[in-house]
């Protein structure tokens, strides 16, 4: 009988290796949206880290301390989401308050289909049409209330992952710099730490490109939107064109909410919505497949047509969330790849410090 050898150290090291990647592999998909909070802190963390650095560069006190600058970074985004607010909807507060609290009346109406009779009777339909509506909604009662239940869970997932985000985001630009020490410390031995603290210099970098690419497009569609509703004659056109601008940094969901906010404000106060509507189309094909993987593809280095392939495959695998990380994940590949694998060996970004 053959005596089976026992694997030699370089196999069981390749084990064990493979092993530990592929269970490294399924935590990060188990815990995928934890992982997505925590990037996405990361980049809010980037996005406000300038706004503290001027603070802490043109303070007469406590240049030293980092803290009270983060807080007054804080203290004016508030300020500014309450500026949007306030320019949209003067009454948004109390008004937000009465639809919570007749919320509950209103969903059993649309249940037993009696709203589709105060709809009838305010749209001047017939008898008959008021009966079909209201017997279809009492048909689909289950359904409508199935799908009212899966909007109230991603609603309160979706605002505790909001909520998450700013708090996470405090940690990072307290203990960033520690943090990253930290990890470069865990994954290096002596012999590699230089060469993983400079990845991590480089990574650092290509985001701080990445976010400045997303506040350029910000810029512009606040500017593009605010100049088009003014021409137009629309309310709150500086209000709604700063909303614009700030929901360019959501992708997908953030221009569709600009557009339905826009057009909602448009009818109720009869301004020419359809103009602003096709100007907004417009300006999204523009953006999308002009402006955007331009601006992209030159803050990282990035042929434009690579940035839209990118987008769309990053929506086709993870949806929005797809969306919003492909550039920078492709961005992160890029480094790593001139870090390790260049032609001379060296170790660059190739991107420009800023």
């Amino acid at each position: 009988m053959m005596n089976m050898a026992f694997p030699d150290r370089r196999t069981l090291n390749v084990l064990v290796t493979a092993l530990l990647f592929a269970v490294i592999l399924a935590i990060v998909y188990v815990a995928r949206a934890v992982f997505v909070i925590f990037a996405f802190a990361i980049l809010f963390a980037y996005l406000i880290n300038p706004v503290v650095r001027f603070l802490q560069s043109h303070s007469l006190f406590f240049k030293n301390l980092k803290g009270p600058h983060i807080a007054e970074a804080y203290f004016a985004l508030l300020i500014l989401v309450g500026l949007i607010v306030y320019g949209l909807d003067p009454q948004i507060v109390p008004r937000v308050g009465r639809l919570i609290r007749d919320s509950p009346a209103m969903m059993e109406n649309v249940y037993s289909g009696d709203i589709a009779v105060a709809v009838a009777h305010r749209n001047g339909w017939d008898e008959a049409q008021s009966l079909r509506a209201k017997a279809f909604l009492q048909q689909q009662k289950e359904s409508i209330r199935a799908l009212v239940e899966s909007a109230k869970q991603f609603v309160s997932v979706a605002f505790g992952g909001i909520l998450m985000i700013p708090i996470l985001g405090l940690f990072f630009l307290s203990d960033g710099e520690r943090l990253a020490n930290g990890v470069i410390g865990l994954i290096s031995t002596k012999e590699t730490y230089a060469e993983a603290k400079a990845l991590f210099a480089d990574l650092d970098n290509m985001l701080r490109h990445y976010i400045r690419a997303k506040v350029i497009l910000g810029v512009l569609s606040l500017v593009y939107c605010s100049a088009a509703m003014l021409f137009l004659g629309y309310p709150h056109a500086l209000g709604l064109g700063l909303l614009s601008g700030v929901l360019e940094f959501v992708p997908v969901v953030g221009w569709i909410t600009s557009l339905v906010t826009i057009g909602t404000v448009g009818m109720l106060t009869q301004s020419h919505w359809i103009w602003m509507a096709a100007l907004l189309g417009l300006w999204r094909l523009i953006m999308d497949y002009g402006i955007a993987p331009r601006v992209m593809g030159h803050e990282l280095e990035i042929h434009p047509l690579l940035a839209i392939l990118t987008i769309m495959i990053g929506g086709a695998v993870g949806g929005i969330v797809g969306i919003y990380l492909s550039i920078p994940i492709v961005a992160a590949l890029r480094v790593i790849w001139h870090r390790f694998f260049s032609p001379r060996g060296e170790s660059t970004s190739g991107l420009p410090a800023i």
